[in-house]
Formats: C-alpha cells, structure tokens, sequence
C-alpha cells in the first residue's frame, strides 16, 4: 500500500444548534438524510461512529469541580465520531457533505496527534508565550 492510500484518523465535532427557522420536520428530514450518509461511511470504512453528547457537564481542574453549562449557545458541542481518511483536505471534504450544514450545525475537523504529549514539544497546551510558531 502506497503512503497515499493510508488512512488516519480525525476527530469530527458536531457544534452549533439548529437554526431557529426550521421546522421540526425540516430538522428531521435532514437528520435522516445524516444517518443514510453516516451509515454508508461506516460501511465503507471513511468513518467511525461517535455518540451524540448529554447536556450535563462537569468542569474538573486543579480549582476543583464546576457543574456546567459553560460554552456560549454558539459554541455547544452536540456529538463527536471519527474520519478515517487519506488526508485532512478529504476528511473536510467529508464533512462538508453532512446534511445537517444545512439547518444550522456546523464541524470542527481535527487530526489525531499520533504521539505521546511532551512538555518539550510545542502542542495545544503550550502557552502562547512559550510557541515558536
């Protein structure tokens, strides 16, 4: 196998909430719409299933416990699945043909680090401070 024809994986994060001015039914057709797509990715190995998420939530960090909410409306995240793909251009590409753009949610696309976190290595965690890019 080519490294072309590899395929990893992609963190795909549902956000956002339906738009106000569609119907139960416009929400739900595209709902359906979204599992006939899920299911053939599924079969066709490009995607792994997630879980949509409960509304309850907890904050846990050195301060302690904190119960949610915490995320503005326009920031809730609703589910998560994976993509398996040859590259992040083809895993966006795959998102943008969920059904459900069309009312309202939108898809955060992110690769997989595939190693270990380093306190050396500049990640996500690293203060902006300490970033070299």
């Amino acid at each position: 196998m080519s490294q072309a024809n590899v395929l990893s994986p992609y963190l795909v994060l549902s956000r956002g909430q339906w738009d106000e001015d569609k119907s139960p039914e416009q929400i739900q057709t595209a709902i359906d719409a979204f599992y006939v797509w899920h299911d053939r990715l599924v079969s066709e190995g490009k995607m792994k299933s997630g879980s949509r998420l409960k509304q309850e939530t907890a904050l846990v960090s050195k301060h302690g416990v904190t119960d949610g909410p915490f995320a503005e409306t326009k920031e809730v995240i609703g589910g998560y699945w994976f993509f398996y793909a040859t590259s992040f251009e083809e895993a966006v590409a795959l998102a943008a043909q969920n059904p459900c753009l069309a009312c309202g949610l939108s898809y955060e696309v992110r690769p997989l680090e595939p190693e270990q976190c380093s306190a050396y290595e500049e990640t996500n965690e690293t203060p902006a401070s300490r970033r070299t890019r």
